[in-house]
């Protein structure tokens, strides 16, 4: 059985990533899959990895349950807005305390490589921009994209990565939004 986590990492609860959120949910809920949840907003953390990965921290009780909610999952669903080419600023936070050494990856003795803790995991990438998605994808490269399923999902293991760009969010309208509501439920009901 599909065991999906969906990860919302937009600021604002009343964005349409949220609205994008409950979509992909309520397809993958017709399909009765196992769905678990986290709103990056909601949880109470400090985003910032003060020591970098010099001296280590003690996670605080969020992020330890968002770390069991990772290893549980065997889909994960990233919904975010891409700004300034990358994800918002929580999620980075998020990422960088969270996908940890001995959690997400290993170091190998006497290696530059390492050993991946998530393989066997899918992931589907759904975010929003404020341009074409082809203008994003040809003019800038879309950087957000190759850091999230190069450097990140795959760097832990995650090797089979799908991408879904939704824009020009920005000045788009109700029957826009609406298409794009239904499609991304009907990834959910796939479990894609």
């Amino acid at each position: 059985m599909k065991k999906i986590l969906i990860i919302n990492g937009h600021p604002d609860e009343k964005s349409f990533n949220c609205g994008l959120s409950e979509a992909y949910k309520k397809g993958a809920i017709k399909s009765s899959a196992q769905i678990k949840e986290i709103n990056i907003r909601e949880l109470s953390f400090n985003p910032n990895l003060q020591f970098g990965y010099r001296k280590r921290t003690d996670l605080e009780p969020d992020l330890l349950g968002a770390q069991i909610k990772l290893k549980w999952a065997n889909h994960l669903v990233w919904i975010y807005p891409v700004w300034w080419g990358s994800v918002p600023a929580i999620m980075k936070g998020f990422l960088d305390k969270v996908l940890l050494l001995g959690f997400a990856f290993n170091k190998r003795k006497d290696s530059l490589w390492q050993d991946k803790c998530f393989n066997g995991k899918t992931a589907r990438i759904i975010c929003t921009l404020d341009q074409p998605a082809w203008y994003y994808r040809l003019v800038y490269k879309s950087p957000s994209h190759f850091a999230m399923k190069k450097l990140t999902m795959n760097f832990i293991g995650v090797k089979r990565v799908r991408i879904t760009t939704i824009g020009p969010i920005r000045l788009s309208k109700e029957e826009f939004r609406k298409k794009w509501l239904k499609k991304v439920e009907r990834l959910g009901s796939m479990n894609r």
